[in-house]
C-alpha cells in the first residue's frame, strides 16, 4: 500500500486527478471504477479543467459506478447517475454509452444486482477503482456488517449514512434508504485502487481502516489485503499516521 499525504484538500485532489489521468493516457481504454460523494468532487473538476487544455482525452474511456440509490430517476438531481453527469460525464468528451450506474428504478433488485455484476465482467473487470471512505468505514456503500457483502447488492443504509446523506435532501424523509452497491469481491478485484480521504474527521476511520484488524465491522479495512492500493490523503486525515 502506497500512502501519498497533500497539505490540503486541493492538493488531494491534484495528486489523485495526477494518477487518474496517467492510467488514462497509458491506457486509453481503461475502465474506470467512479466514486460519488463530496471527496472526489475537486478529483472530477481537475480532470476536467485537464480536458479543456487538451491534456487527456476520455473517447475510448469505459466507466463503472460504485452505487446508486434505489428508488431515484437518473434524472433525480440527488441521483449518482446525475452527479456524474453533472460534475465530470457532460464536462469531457467520454461517450454517454460507455459509463454505467446501477438502475435506480429497477423493480426487480435481485436481477439488477446480477445484471450489474455481468456488465462489470463484460468489460473485462475494473483497472482502476476510485474510492472514498464512510466515517464508519464504508466503502461504496458497504456498510458494517457481520460479514462482507461479497458482490452487487441492494443494502439497507444505516441511521450514520442516513444522516450525512441528509445534507443533500430537503429532509431526512427524503433519504432513500437502500442503495445498489458493488461489494466487496467487486471491489477488490480491480487492478488498482485509489483512495481518496480528506478532513480530520476522518483521521480515526481511515487509521482503522488502514492499520486496524481487516473485519467487516470496518469495511474499508479489506483494502489492506489489496496487492495494489494508493492512498491520497491530506494532512489532517492522516493526523494518526507517523509519515516520515
Amino acid at each position: 500500500m502506497k500512502i501519498i499525504q497533500a497539505a490540503d484538500y486541493q492538493g488531494m485532489c491534484r495528486k489523485a486527478a495526477n494518477i487518474l489521468s496517467a492510467q488514462v493516457i497509458l491506457f486509453p481504454n481503461s475502465v474506470l471504477g467512479l466514486a460519488t460523494g463530496s471527496t472526489p468532487l475537486g478529483v472530477y473538476q481537475q480532470l476536467a479543467e485537464w480536458y479543456r487544455k487538451g491534456d487527456i482525452d476520455f473517447s475510448r474511456v469505459k466507466t463503472v459506478n460504485l452505487d446508486e440509490y434505489r428508488g431515484l430517476a437518473p434524472t433525480h438531481e440527488q441521483s449518482y447517475r446525475n452527479y456524474m453527469n453533472v460534475n465530470f460525464f457532460d464536462k469531457v468528451n467520454i461517450v454517454k454509452e460507455n459509463t454505467n450506474t446501477p438502475d435506480g428504478l429497477a423493480t426487480d433488485t435481485e436481477a439488477e444486482c446480477a445484471r450489474y455484476e455481468a456488465l462489470i465482467s463484460s468489460l473485462g473487470g475494473v483497472d482502476l477503482q476510485l474510492l472514498g471512505i464512510g466515517h464508519n468505514g464504508h466503502i461504496g456503500f458497504n456498510e458494517p456488517d457481520e460479514a462482507f457483502d461479497k458482490i452487487t447488492h441492494c443494502v439497507k443504509l444505516n441511521q450514520r449514512t442516513l444522516e450525512a446523506n441528509a445534507r443533500f435532501f430537503s429532509s431526512m424523509d427524503d433519504v432513500p434508504k437502500y442503495a445498489y452497491s458493488m461489494g466487496i469481491k467487486t471491489i477488490m478485484q480491480a487492478r488498482k485502487i485509489l483512495l481518496v480521504v480528506n478532513g480530520g474527521d476522518k483521521a480515526d476511520i481511515l487509521h482503522a481502516a488502514l492499520t486496524g484488524p481487516v473485519t467487516p465491522r470496518v469495511p474499508g479495512s479489506i483494502l489492506q489485503l489489496h496487492p495494489d492500493v494508493t492512498v491520497v490523503a491530506d494532512e489532517k486525515a492522516l493526523a494518526r499516521f507517523d509519515l516520515v
